[in-house]
């Protein structure tokens, strides 16, 4: 099978870098190198196996935790005789500095956005929710990659060393996980990928899960950083536009 992704979604290697961060609950001007471009790279196979139009940039971003990694292991009088031009994990943290100040801002615009279009909304208001339903949680990409790279880890291990070849079409594993949501209404990212567990299937399955989530046809929930994933087949209505 030949997937290729091309989604929005995949920003670049400073998103996956400022999420690692984040994850890690480390000082953006202090990152431990070592832990980080483990997890960066760990992240990076996963992109590959989904064969992404950009992994190139996510390549870059590797090298360059790498050379600063092997800095780091060279003794300070020798790092001082052989340094040549700029310091690059200054410079690493310069742009990430830069890019989660743009992000902050670009999801404060998109706050206000929404609250003006609900302000103002053409349409009648939503209805509140029902006693005890959770509302649904923002789920970050990385974080449903993080989840797939486990879960893959663990099937594949599961499974004989065998080859397998699947021509299932695409949009037979969208048709599946949309009826899958739509007749539980809430489901486990996990119980998406059922036996037999070959690669090609899994990667279909989870392509399936990004598109139909592009598409809005289904939705996203976690309780808790880094806890269980959900898709839901209510999805949340898009802000009207404003007058």
């Amino acid at each position: 099978m030949n997937y290729q992704v091309s989604l929005q979604s995949f920003h670049g290697p400073l998103d996956l870098l400022l999420y690692l961060v984040r994850r890690n609950e480390v000082d953006i001007h202090d990152i431990p190198i070592s832990l980080v471009a483990g997890q960066f790279l760990e992240h990076l196979k996963t992109l590959d196996l989904l064969d992404i139009e950009l992994v190139g940039d996510f390549l870059v971003m590797a090298a360059t935790l790498m050379e600063i990694k092997v800095r780091g292991l060279i003794p300070s009088e020798a790092e001082e005789e052989s340094e040549e031009g700029p310091d690059p994990r200054r410079q690493l943290v310069k742009q990430l500095l830069e890019y989660r100040r743009f992000k902050d801002a670009a999801a404060a615009l998109e706050e206000k956005a929404e609250a003006h279009a609900t302000r103002l909304s053409r349409v009648a208001p939503l209805e509140p929710a029902a006693p005890g339903v959770q509302p649904v949680r923002p789920v970050e990409l990385w974080d449903l990659v993080s989840a797939f790279a486990r879960l893959m880890r663990e099937t594949q291990g599961l499974q004989p060393k065998t080859i397998t070849i699947d021509d299932t079409p695409q949009e037979v594993y969208e048709r599946l996980v949309a009826e899958r949501v739509k007749a539980d209404r809430r489901v486990n990212f996990r119980d998406v990928f059922v036996p037999p567990w070959t690669r090609s299937k899994l990667i279909g399955l989870f392509l399936a899960v990004l598109e139909l989530i592009k598409r809005r046809e289904i939705a996203l929930d976690q309780a808790e950083p880094f806890g269980e994933i959900w898709l839901l087949a209510d999805v949340p209505a898009e802000p009207a536009t404003a007058a």
